[in-house]
């Protein structure tokens, strides 16, 4: 197996963002489970859009299953898709299987703020949300 290499990402060949994405090690694809935030969430955090993780809700923009609200189950990093409770297929023997989403065709509307690590994240490069955080505290 070839090493991963950074550089891969500032090529304009797409084979070589497909070869970037595809080896890319767990701790970079991270990055790519991004989502956008609503309207609210972007006034309120600064952010355009944040990483998808278990218990966000989230609302389908995109697809067959668009305008459908649920909570996010499970984060694939490996396949780079999201499970939502929501977001199922009945099949033929009738048993509900989840569908797998691509974060891209979701919106965060609600954010799991129990990790204390990521609420930092979100205030990491906004200090207007730091100082309101506070002033609740």
């Amino acid at each position: 197996m070839k090493k991963f290499s950074k550089s891969w990402k500032s090529s304009k060949k797409p084979k070589k963002q497909r070869k970037y994405l595809a080896n890319a090690p767990l701790h970079i694809r991270r990055r790519f489970l991004s989502a956008h935030l609503s309207k609210e969430l972007r006034v309120k955090y600064k952010k355009r859009a944040f990483p998808v993780r278990k218990d966000d809700k989230v609302i389908v923009s995109k697809g067959q299953f668009k305008k459908t609200k649920g909570k996010v189950v499970s984060v694939n990093l490996k396949k780079s898709r999201v499970y939502i409770d929501s977001v199922q297929l009945i099949k033929k023997d009738g048993s509900k299987v989840f569908y797998p989403v691509h974060p891209s065709n979701l919106i965060i509307t609600d954010l799991n703020l129990e990790d204390n690590e990521r609420i930092k994240a979100l205030t990491r490069s906004n200090k207007d949300v730091t100082s309101e955080k506070n002033k609740n505290s």
